[in-house]
């Protein structure tokens, strides 16, 4: 955190820089639900918040600070400096290898999707997207998120690109031509988040996952270019030809069949392709791989399918379709349905500053990869399993596991055995990924 630029007048300043990162992180770890709530949830003097924060930071203040300072502090720190700091997270994670029971055939899994996590009903910058229903137009701010997702539930933050228009195409225009100009996307966000997340994790071996808007020629390429692995979904009405191209092949190629039956009385039916061609719309050639699962429940019947450059066979087809296809479903339910609905209230404009709306996106992002470490280590593991049970029935919510951190922050004293560097020295990260 001291690494990180400050460019504050500093003989005015008057809270440290380590201070006010660890003031920003809590907001979210403890799940305040907005800035204002710091001024009220841990501005007890009395208690020991101001003790405590102290001590993670390694400072000395003698009060705690109103939470304007903490956006004051953001306009000066920079969006890139919280972008590298939920950068060497998640770089330390993978390095102790907390995360290697994520793998798939060696890569870690990266989900694609984009989100909305503000609106307007008034125009709010000339970077905002528009949407209009009706006499109503909504201003919106997107984002295009790459978490690492793991069938366990892991959803960690890797990259964050903003989706939004430049300022340069849109100043002096009406709304009309405004919304006549093609608008930022999701494919034109991960065009530019790509190069950055090689540069981030230049030696990591990713499997980028997304949904059917990706199973284009730009993804596969953007792929290929940075050596990365996709399990995209396949549908008919995305890729017409090339769906008709799979049907015809599945009718010839009977062997490449599997069938599992889960515990819970589903059967699953498998059946792969290999070897596609398929040109894209810039006369790229790509040779693909196709999966289709039927699964058969009861009276029910439901039919998935995902495209990959993965060469499937009987060994691996289960594999591919649950570690790098369905696992897709994590960034959504728990990346962004716990980040707007379980208190960190993703939704929330925690700023209106364009530059710092960002700052406070990315440091939500690193409270909740912080969060889910607390959640799912080992540490809550163990101590419910002292009363037979799991740390969500200890505690009824992840809700009210942030409830008992904001506690423990408020009336408990920080024990000094938990800043000797010899005991952490031999402490490790254990997650569970099952």
């Amino acid at each position: 955190m001291r690494e990180q630029p400050d460019s504050r007048f500093q003989p005015f300043v008057t809270y440290e820089a380590c201070f006010l990162w660890w003031w920003g992180i809590l907001l979210y770890c403890c799940k305040l639900g907005s800035r204002r709530q710091l001024d009220y949830e841990l501005r007890d003097l009395e208690s020991h918040v101001l003790c405590n924060i102290n001590r993670l930071a390694g400072t000395q203040q003698q009060s705690l600070p109103v939470h304007k300072t903490l956006a004051h502090f953001l306009g000066h720190v920079g969006v890139e400096s919280f972008a590298a700091m939920r950068t060497r997270c998640v770089r330390r994670l993978i390095r102790m290898k907390a995360l290697d029971d994520c793998r798939l055939g060696g890569a870690f899994v990266v989900a694609l999707d984009g989100t909305g996590y503000l609106r307007f009903y008034r125009q709010h910058c000339r970077q905002c997207l528009t949407h209009r229903h009706g006499q109503v137009t909504v201003y919106l701010h997107p984002v295009l998120e790459a978490k690492l997702v793991a069938p366990g539930g892991l959803a960690l933050s890797m990259g964050s690109e903003f989706i939004e228009n430049a300022v340069e195409s849109t100043q002096g225009q009406s709304v009309q031509d405004y919304e006549r100009d093609k608008q930022d996307c999701e494919l034109k966000a991960f065009s530019r988040l790509a190069p950055v997340l090689k540069g981030d994790f230049p030696q990591t071996r990713l499997c980028i996952s997304g949904d059917a808007e990706f199973a284009c020629g730009t993804t596969m390429q953007l792929c290929k270019d940075h050596g990365w692995s996709f399990v995209v979904v396949f549908k008919p009405g995305r890729t017409p030809a090339l769906w008709a191209d799979f049907q015809g092949l599945l009718k010839l190629q009977t062997q490449n069949r599997r069938i599992v039956h889960l515990p819970t009385g589903v059967r699953q039916e498998y059946r792969w392709v290999n070897g596609l061609p398929y040109t894209d719309s810039e006369g790229r050639i790509h040779h693909l791989n196709a999966i289709v699962c039927t699964e058969h429940a009861e009276q029910h019947q439901t039919t998935y399918a995902w495209l990959t450059d993965m060469s499937v066979s009987a060994d691996n087809v289960v594999e591919i379709a649950t570690k790098g296809g369905r696992v897709r479903t994590k960034i959504e339910n728990q990346g962004f349905n716990i980040q707007k609905n379980h208190g960190m209230n993703l939704e929330h404009a925690y700023s209106i500053d364009p530059l710092n709306i960002k700052a406070f996106y990315l440091l939500l992002q690193i409270g909740h990869i912080i969060l889910q470490m607390v959640e799912r280590g080992s540490l809550l593991k163990n101590l419910a399993h002292a009363y037979r049970t799991t740390p969500r029935g200890l505690f009824g919510s992840l809700k009210n596991i942030a409830r008992r951190l904001t506690e423990c922050l408020r009336y408990t004293r920080i024990p000094d055995e938990a800043f000797d560097s010899a005991l952490a020295a031999a402490c490790y990260i254990r997650l569970d990924t099952g």
